[in-house]
């Protein structure tokens, strides 16, 4: 009986949440609103999206003859522009009609769905429009999903997640580019007529040389505390492709979702094709309320573990490279430990029987100890770290594999390789991706995982690398009518793998490496805790990366280590101070030899742990306020971390040029409490003398409007003295 009242219970709520007339709907959040016309029998419109409004304004602006946008084109009837939506019927038909059925709004704890229903009045063809708000967030996250019961398969040749028309007049784009160790670099342009293509066609990293984020400034060049600002974030691991075309119409139309490419899908009768999310935020304080509003929503909702601080740890890599053996491990592990690090991460270079992995070209997917180099293996080790009191981690690589491999031996028709063609091989010379579309494939790589955590159940740790593209486009899985899924069957996959391992180990830390900063995606935020910001260590160069990447992601997710001088990637000679301070804007971590370090570095080193760890929860929890920006070339770069009470601050500041009687500016800070007085130290001090704001207390309305001047060069012993200059300053509240 109270299984059946429940059924009724459910059933009686959707059939009230249904409304079959006309009907403007509003989806709001704390500070947003977006508003469609859905009216049934007739195309579904899109009339606002912007600051919050009430349902009285949206039946005004509808009543007052506002420009109908659809809310998501479709090809083939009176589409002279872009589209959303493209298919080819069973039938040959290539257009398309979608008109409203219904909507019904769904309510999963502090998450509210609203779905509205179309369909296509010539064929059984339905396009489900959905939009999800979160309590107390201002993201709203939208997708679409497509089914149909026609009697064959239907092909989809478009399928964007969202469509948002944005008015025309001074409207700017931020976006982000770049490359290999040189990622998130912050490119803002004015949208000019014509087409605006951003894109990735990496097939498994997709965050190397674009992002599927940007933001949208509508009054002009962006600003940090002023203008109204749209920004935008495809929820997605594998292609993308993002199109703003501003055409001869009054707008900037703006399409995102999974790249097309190579990639036409076809829908069998009953399947439901979900695209990605799209996750939308809107701020009229400028582009530093909108990072802000993707910070809080990716550690409350999306975000593994987002409320949980994040270890600081050494990892193996740059101190040994494919150097690993058991006494060096050992040694590192004690090192951290005594440098007051909580986390041990030994990297590449730790298995491999047949194929001993010394180098990049062997050994993927041959996940064995290499008992040469590790005769006690892995348990020595964990026994090691507990011994030190401190958690272990490791590298893996699950998704690759070697042509010299037990694995690709065993297994050849595992790799991603197109028919009657040569290989075409990545890293090493050897390198290929596993068919993730192939379940087999997939119980391969969840296997990786949970063999070595039933093994070794007390690893707290582990790296997930991912250094190839797919270079070969062919799947002996897939069947030969089917080549066009491999790019979204691939992530499929990956995506299943991910979810069950989750299910499985929701507690272990996983981080998302890719060649670096391959994957800085919120569609790998549900699986992985953290990513790797970027293969290059640089620290000069580092604050411009993770300057654009904190445009979106948060810093609790953003790992930045300090490494050896000269750097491995530039080469640049940085003093230990400025790289330190740089890695802690981030999640702190070390990524050199300790035993290389002198006695000074190291109890530097060991200092500024300590002071991370206090400021651990400002940094990783607390709310970001961009200062200065190093991308404006003024020589400076500034930024902080403001906890939410606002009773505590971290200040960072970087000189990024270096000039002799350089004129610097001063630094206004913000997110503070205006009534309020806060007292300064400084951290990771070297000076010979303290900073003149030392201990001294200032309002928050001072601090802000006046701002402080920052000397330009440290005072220590003329032997100590170099171009470099970098403070941390701790901010307190006092009663």
């Amino acid at each position: 009986m109270n299984n059946y009242l429940k059924f009724m219970m459910v059933v009686l709520t959707a059939l009230c949440a249904v409304n079959t007339n006309a009907v403007n709907i509003l989806i709001s959040t704390p500070n947003t609103s977006l508003g469609l016309v859905a009216d049934e029998g007739k195309e579904l419109k899109l009339v606002y999206y912007g600051a919050k409004i009430g349902k009285n304004d949206l039946d005004a602006h509808v009543e007052s003859g506002a420009f109908l946008t659809p809310a998501y084109p479709v090809y083939g009837m009176n589409t002279p522009s872009e589209d959303a939506l493209a298919i080819c019927h069973s039938d040959g038909n290539m257009s398309t009609t979608l008109v409203v059925t219904g909507c019904a709004k769904q309510q999963e704890g502090d998450r509210t769905i609203t779905r509205i229903s179309m369909k296509d009045p010539a064929y059984p063809l339905f396009v489900d429009i959905c939009y999800r708000t979160y309590d107390g967030s201002d993201v709203i996250e939208t997708w679409s999903e497509i089914r149909h019961n026609e009697k064959r398969s239907v092909d989809l040749s478009r399928f964007a997640s969202a469509y948002i028309p944005i008015h025309r007049g001074n409207v700017w784009l931020s976006s982000f580019n770049g490359s290999w160790a040189n990622e998130a670099r912050l490119v803002e342009e004015p949208l000019m007529p014509g087409m605006k293509i951003i894109k990735n066609r990496d097939g498994v990293r997709n965050s190397h040389t674009s992002h599927a984020e940007v933001m949208l400034s509508l009054d002009g060049k962006p600003c940090e505390n002023s203008g109204r600002v749209i920004g935008a974030a495809l929820c997605y691991t594998g292609n993308y492709l993002l199109r703003i075309d501003t055409d001869e119409s009054d707008y900037h139309h703006f399409f995102a979702g999974i790249n097309p490419d190579n990639s036409v899908w076809h829908l069998a009768p009953g399947e439901i094709f979900q695209t990605p999310e799209l996750a939308l935020t809107f701020s009229s304080r400028g582009v530093g309320q909108v990072s802000r509003n993707f910070h809080s929503w990716a550690r409350d909702y999306k975000l593994v573990n987002g409320d949980k601080p994040r270890k600081v740890l050494l990892n193996s890599w740059e101190g040994v490279y494919f150097k690993i053996n058991e006494d060096g491990m050992n040694r590192m592990i004690k090192d951290i430990a005594d440098l007051g690090g909580e986390l041990f991460v030994m990297d590449d270079g730790w298995f491999g029987d047949r194929y001993p992995r010394n180098s990049d070209k062997t050994s993927l997917g041959d996940w064995t100890i290499d008992r040469k180099k590790l005769p006690n293996g892995i348990k020595n080790l964990i026994d090691s770290a507990k011994n030190n009191g401190v958690d272990f981690g490791i590298w893996i690589e699950p998704e690759m594999t070697n042509t010299r491999s037990e694995l690709y031996e065993k297994h050849p028709e595992w790799v991603i390789k197109a028919p009657k063609r040569d290989l075409v091989t990545g890293r090493g010379g050897t390198q290929l991706v596993l068919d993730l579309s192939n379940p087999e494939v997939q119980n391969f790589v969840f296997n990786v995982v949970d063999n070595l955590m039933a093994a070794y159940p007390e690893i707290d740790y582990i790296k997930w690398d991912a250094n190839m593209s797919i270079l070969n486009h062919g799947s002996d899985y897939l069947g030969k009518d089917n080549q066009s899924h491999l790019y979204i069957a691939y992530h499929k996959g990956l995506e299943n793998v991910c979810k069950r391992i989750r299910k499985k180990y929701p507690d272990v830390t996983m981080q998302a490496c890719a060649s670096g900063g391959g994957r800085v995606n919120f569609g790998f935020f549900p699986y992985f805790d953290e990513f790797w910001t970027s293969d290059n260590t640089d620290a000069l160069q580092r604050i411009y990366m993770q300057w654009g990447t904190s445009y979106f992601f948060p810093a609790i997710a953003m790992s930045s280590h300090i490494s050896a001088s000269p750097n491995h990637q530039t080469f640049r000679h940085v003093p230990l101070k400025f790289r330190i301070d740089v890695a802690m804007s981030g999640r702190l971590g070390v990524e050199l030899q300790p035993s290389l370090m002198t006695a000074s570095e190291l109890s530097m080193c060991k200092d500024a742990i300590a002071s991370y760890k206090h400021i651990r929860p400002i940094v990783q929890q607390g709310d970001l306020y961009r200062l200065i920006s190093p991308y404006d070339n003024t020589g400076v770069a500034s930024l902080m971390y403001v906890s939410p009470d606002k009773n505590q601050a971290v200040l960072y500041w970087y000189k990024t040029e270096h000039f002799h009687n350089q004129h610097l500016p001063t630094v206004c800070l913000n997110g503070l409490d205006p009534d309020s007085y806060y007292r300064f130290t400084e951290l990771n001090r070297i000076d010979s003398q303290p900073l003149s704001i030392e201990g001294q207390i200032f309002s928050g309305m001072f601090l802000m409007s006046h701002g402080l001047s920052i000397p330009a060069n440290h005072i220590v012993d003329k032997k100590d003295r170099n171009e470099y200059s970098s403070r941390i300053i701790y901010i307190q509240r006092v009663e």
